[in-house]
């Protein structure tokens, strides 16, 4: 729990959320000051100087705060350039510290942090490597009834695909309860395992995605722990397409008549059954092993490249193995989010009620 720490936060034009966020990153529940790094990029509005009136009148508290400003060009200019940017100057500042077993944390500049965040990240990461906290919509109940309970049926939607996980291929480094976000708006890892797969890939979107797929890669192991939340913007005037506000105005269109489509449950019935086959295969000696990934679509020159770079552990195996299977298989089929939800808790029934698979799938 004493390992340095550093919050890393890409900004634009966030006058009027950033100094929220920043009380809350000053009010956790840490003995010692939190250090932040900002990187305030192409700003146009008021973010730097609403910062740093902050600063001065005290309403930061005693947070430790570095604040970095960055005009990017074309075709640059992007959340992927300025969160790498942010967490690169958070490594920096934990070299200064001497900090090899430090951890570097990020979020977003429009979120809210509850008091516990920092500790609790930290605890999780005693049994993992990532850990990825749960987005609750900040002021849900400003919303429109409608989109409130889209929200909701959403947020079970994804329950339902958790439990397929659970019964069919549980992960002991992630057990239930749990959640299945692992977004920018709240990351952890060690500044290690930051640098051993070369920093954030520095994308125009889904960066994030993209940073832990690389770590998974190598074999970290990824936490979704249930006391690691962050309070997410509900606007959808975003900063970055395909974001949380591109989410929320696809659900206001929702609720006024527009149909929500997702991924049907048999699509992830076979997604979590292909992965626990793998993870499975993974253990077997080599002959055995190419036998079962053989079943699965996957020949001798595929496996030698899963595992041409060397391969410490089945959740290396699974991921490298998956992504490729991933680039033959047909686009998943959808349906109406209400069908989904229903066909979801009737296949998890079923399975459950047969018993032993989840057990056969570890």
């Amino acid at each position: 729990m004493n390992r340095p720490c550093v919050v890393c936060v890409p900004a634009r034009n966030e006058a009027a959320r950033l100094p929220l966020l920043l009380e809350t990153l000053a009010s956790q529940d840490a003995a010692a000051p939190v250090r932040v790094v900002v990187l305030a990029n192409n700003c146009t509005d008021d973010t730097v100087a609403a910062v740093r009136a902050g600063q001065e009148s005290g309403r930061f508290g005693r947070l430790d705060l570095r604040v970095l400003e960055a005009i990017l060009e074309a075709p640059d200019a992007h959340v992927g350039t300025a969160r790498r940017m942010a967490l690169d100057a958070g490594a920096a500042w934990l070299d200064e510290l001497g900090g090899e077993d430090g951890v570097l944390l990020t979020t977003d500049a429009d979120a809210r942090l509850p008091e516990t965040w920092l500790s609790a990240n930290l605890r999780a990461l005693e049994n993992a490597e990532i850990v990825g906290g749960r987005l609750v919509i900040d002021g849900d109940d400003t919303l429109a009834p409608a989109v409130i309970a889209l929200n909701a049926r959403v947020e079970r939607y994804w329950a339902g695909v958790r439990r397929l996980e659970e019964l069919l291929d549980p992960a002991p480094h992630d057990p239930a309860p749990r959640h299945g976000d692992h977004t920018g708006a709240s990351l952890a890892f060690p500044v290690s395992l930051y640098r051993a797969v070369g920093g954030l890939p520095p994308l125009p979107c889904g960066e994030d995605n993209a940073l832990v797929g690389l770590m998974r890669d190598g074999g970290a192991r990824l936490r979704h722990c249930p006391d690691v939340t962050v309070l997410v913007s509900a606007r959808r005037d975003g900063r970055v397409a395909g974001g949380m506000a591109t989410e929320m105005e696809r659900r206001a269109r929702v609720a006024a008549g527009e149909a929500y489509l997702l991924p049907e449950a048999t699509f992830w019935e076979a997604l979590v059954r292909r992965r626990a086959a793998l993870r499975r295969a993974y253990g077997l000696p080599e002959a055995e092993r190419e036998a079962a990934c053989a079943t699965l679509g996957l020949g001798a020159g595929d496996l030698a490249a899963v595992l041409a770079t060397g391969c410490p552990n089945a959740i290396a195996f699974v991921e490298r193995a998956d992504r490729l299977m991933a680039t033959r298989s047909e686009p998943a089929p959808v349906c109406d989010l209400d069908d989904a939800l229903a066909a979801l808790a009737a296949l998890a029934d079923t399975i459950e009620s047969r018993g032993g698979e989840a057990r056969e799938a570890a």
